[in-house]
């Protein structure tokens, strides 16, 4: 049962101050894992906000991206509501407001128990695990790049045929759009492409943080699948790294995906032990 004291509306691009009071007092928020913070989303029509009183005390945020895959970006709330009055309020409008949609994925990798609650309360399925990796023993087994590849920075021209590669090579889920990968590369540490015969056929974009350097995106063309150039690609990674003076280096990929978790496995990372479920929700 929804709230009738809670008025559900789009929220606007005015709504941006009090929107991040709400993001920086409240505890009770779930942010997705993005290169585009909550706010920055302002102004797409998938995102609403919950009122009482006039006051804003609770939004949504999902817009898809790429199409048709609707990754929850932001769900927040303050103690002045409910968490189901929150929660039914706001996941109602998004549902009602794609249903016209064929083939709408809604999506969340989380990290709270009572994010969790929500979800499965909402028919949200888990559909496989995020799992961290880390690499920090100073070397790796060297190998040989495969014949004719060489690696180069990746530059922003580049951009619009990464993201071809990228949408050859992920699953629907998995895939980054144009605008997306404008946001990696724009907050990128180091950032690779492989090129063969003039074409780019995979990449890397990593970031700095406080802590090391995080591999937030690997890609290899289906053509050059098993022929390790993603090997390759973190080979050439690890020797940047360690250039910078750095030697801790860390990767997530999901807990089904064999082939990446052998790569990694196979050039030195080791699992953290850390891991957060994939709920999804498809519109019918």
């Amino acid at each position: 049962m929804v709230n009738l004291d809670v008025a559900v509306r789009v929220a606007q691009t005015g709504d941006h101050s009090r929107l991040s009071n709400l993001l920086y007092f409240e505890s009770h928020i779930h942010r997705h894992l993005d290169w585009r913070t909550p706010l920055d989303w302002l102004g797409v029509p998938e995102y609403w906000v919950a009122e009482q009183n006039g006051l804003i005390s609770a939004a949504l945020a999902c817009p898809p991206d790429p199409e048709n895959i609707a990754w929850i970006r932001l769900f927040v709330r303050s103690n002045s509501i409910s968490a189901g009055d929150a929660w039914t309020s706001l996941w109602s409008m998004a549902r009602n407001s794609m249903a016209g949609r064929q083939g709408v994925i809604f999506a969340a990798i989380v990290i709270n128990d009572w994010f969790h609650q929500l979800l499965t309360g909402s028919g949200f399925v888990c559909q496989q695990h995020i799992v961290l990796l880390e690499h920090n023993a100073g070397s790796f087994p060297e190998r040989p790049v495969p014949d004719g590849v060489s690696m180069r920075p990746m530059s922003v021209d580049d951009l619009p045929l990464v993201a071809l590669l990228d949408a050859d090579a992920f699953a629907p889920l998995w895939r980054n759009s144009l605008p997306s990968l404008r946001a990696a590369f724009s907050q990128a540490g180091p950032a690779t492409v492989a090129v063969y015969k003039g074409n780019i056929v995979g990449y890397q974009i990593s970031t700095k943080n406080t802590f090391g350097v995080h591999l937030a995106r690997l890609a290899v063309s289906p053509d050059f699948q098993g022929r390790a150039l993603g090997y390759a690609l973190v080979q050439d990674l690890l020797r940047q790294v360690y250039r910078m003076g750095i030697f801790r280096l860390t990767v997530n990929t999901q807990s089904d995906n064999i082939s990446s978790l052998a790569l990694y496995k196979k050039i030195g990372f080791v699992l953290t032990g850390e891991h957060y479920p994939v709920l999804t929700y498809q519109l019918s």
